[in-house]
């Protein structure tokens, strides 16, 4: 089975100049922040010194600035332009990466078409989350074809209704707002036809730089004239979740600096928060983690994978829920920061869900 990888790759121009190609720049970057050396970074990602040092000044010439500063007892040092330069790396990666995964997956089904005349695959929609990243990870170590697109849980939900999915990933908070932000999937769900796959639990809340230096501690803080938000996109669930949340605490979205900047992802919303362009944002606890932030949890929420009830024993479904019964697939969804995978694997009705 073919598996497709695509990366990020983006170039900085001046004028007239020869593009710079800050692939090999920002590798370099960062095995200098890693080993703060010029020479054990150029070992590290397998080029000369020489070349090191020449890509190096090469883009200390086009930005008439300095990209590395020696400190005593400390080597060489990244500037602020050479951290600015890997975190823009890292924001667009975070951002695009739902949108790339998509792509290689559509170019994954197509290859297995035309080079083995394979069309057996599992098709899933789905909101983008961690647990669902895992999923596609071990489905492809057992080499089970699938066909991924990441959308907004409402887009997914409404693609396995018209037949165009086999199953649909969406998200409902627990407690005082699951009737409502359950209702928008109800809507299209059918009793008759559906069922419910159970993938896990999550924590939901706040993120904010490491050590919280703002002091923010709830929503209230959000329309605060000093914090900047980002937000997620419209359509996403974790956005619906934000609006109920506000609204129930009577503060208005207009109030917030920031509301209608928008990720497309929860890593997307982290890396935008560790570049210091914002204060705050809403997502789950992984992303705040793997980005060096405080987490302030706010709600817990379920996220299911939706199926038809007719499909649930061909051999393509039985093979993804055996996956994700297994100890393996669990093992790893509970050392996800804020997951749960206790009832990981769980079949449902949508009244044992929602009642």
């Amino acid at each position: 089975m073919f598996k497709v990888k695509i990366h990020p790759h983006w170039e900085i121009v001046q004028g007239a100049e020869t593009p710079l190609d800050t692939t090999a720049l920002l590798a370099l970057l960062r095995a200098i922040e890693l080993t703060g050396s010029i020479a054990q970074a150029a070992k590290s990602v397998d080029v000369s010194y020489r070349y090191a040092w020449g890509l190096l000044k090469e883009a200390e010439r086009l930005f008439d600035n300095a990209l590395m500063q020696t400190q005593r007892g400390r080597g060489t040092v990244l500037t602020p332009l050479a951290q600015k330069l890997l975190w823009a790396d890292r924001r667009i990666a975070a951002r695009l990466s739902p949108t790339l995964d998509s792509l290689a997956s559509e170019l994954e089904s197509e290859l297995e078409k035309l080079v083995h005349h394979k069309s057996d695959a599992v098709r899933i929609d789905a909101s983008h989350g961690f647990a669902v990243a895992a999923l596609i990870n071990q489905l492809h170590a057992i080499q089970l074809p699938v066909e991924l697109r990441y959308r907004n849980s409402t887009d997914a939900v409404s693609a396995l209704a018209r037949h165009e999915c086999d199953l649909a990933g969406f998200h409902v908070p627990l407690g005082l707002f699951e009737s409502r932000a359950a209702a928008r999937y109800l809507s299209t769900l059918k009793t008759k036809e559906h069922c419910l796959i159970h993938l896990a639990v999550r924590h939901q809340g706040l993120f904010v730089a490491a050590g919280n230096p703002k002091q923010i501690s709830g929503l209230t803080d959000l329309i605060r004239t000093d914090v900047r938000f980002v937000n997620r996109q419209a359509g996403s669930g974790t956005r619906a979740l934000l609006e109920l949340m506000l609204a129930e605490a009577g503060l208005s979205a207009d109030a917030i600096a920031g509301f209608q900047t928008a990720e497309f992802t929860h890593s997307a919303v982290a890396a935008f928060i560790a570049s210091g362009m914002a204060d705050v944002g809403f997502g789950v606890q992984t992303a705040a983690e793997r980005f060096g932030l405080t987490f302030i949890p706010l709600a817990q929420e379920r996220y299911f994978l939706a199926a038809d009830k007719a499909a649930m024993d061909t051999p393509l479904i039985q093979q993804v829920l055996a996956l994700i019964r297994s100890d393996g697939y669990r093992s790893v969804v509970d050392e996800l920061a804020g997951y749960d995978a206790s009832a990981t694997g769980q079949v449902m009705t949508l009244e044992q869900a929602f009642g």
